[in-house]
């Protein structure tokens, strides 16, 4: 899709729509519905009620946020915490890049409210966080710890959640419905995860900051 045409697309949702806004989509056969993948460093907010997000996690950890009276819901995909260093920096230190978890979060939740909806009846569920990478400093779990920390910090309650394990995870979200399909992906299943996750950190690192299903 052009960025003319992607512009014009989400026009009528004001500027913020571009910020890291997922745009591959697909029709699903096993769903029959529109599907929308969320990538690494990516987020996608949507009204149309056609619409499920889908996303593989591995050590990234994926929140989905939807307000159910205002028809509108979402999915980001973040792969760090949180942008500085220092414990005391707050949320909203200053990043150019989705891949923290603190600007995915601000940008997610701003993009659903500059929609119509409203704190207080935000509905939060959250997914991913998995030391499927077996790095020493554990950086899934540090996701994980993160975005439970992030959303008691804004009084934002968690409605449901699966977080921290070993295995990577696919996750299919229905932000009409807040219907979420989870599927645990076996070791030879993860591949796909880690190629994804692996291939983001190496573009991190090169270019600046610009299984049964389960039901939630």
């Amino acid at each position: 899709m052009s960025q003319l045409r992607r512009r014009v697309r989400d026009a009528r949702f004001g500027p913020a729509a571009d910020l890291g806004a997922s745009t591959f989509r697909y029709t699903d056969p096993d769903f029959s519905e529109i599907a929308v993948k969320v990538f690494p460093g990516e987020h996608h907010v949507t009204q149309d009620g056609r619409e499920m997000l889908v996303t593989i996690l591995g050590s990234c950890v994926s929140a989905c946020i939807r307000d159910a009276y205002a028809g509108v819901g979402g999915m980001n995909h973040f792969m760090l915490p949180e942008a500085g260093n220092s414990a005391n920096s707050g949320w909203n230190t200053v990043s150019a890049g989705m891949r923290y978890g603190n600007v995915a979060m601000e940008r997610l939740i701003n993009d659903i409210l500059v929609r119509g909806g409203r704190r207080e009846r935000l509905e939060i569920k959250v997914f991913g966080g998995g030391n499927v990478m077996k790095a020493s400093s554990n950086i899934g779990h540090l996701n994980a710890d993160f975005v439970e920390a992030y959303l008691a910090a804004e009084g934002l309650p968690i409605a449901a959640a699966h977080l921290r394990g070993n295995l990577a995870r696919r996750v299919h979200y229905f932000p009409a419905t807040g219907k979420i399909m989870m599927l645990e992906l076996q070791p030879l299943e993860e591949i796909a995860a880690l190629q994804s996750e692996t291939l983001y950190k190496a573009k991190l690192e090169t270019e600046p900051v610009a299984g049964s299903a389960e039901l939630f």
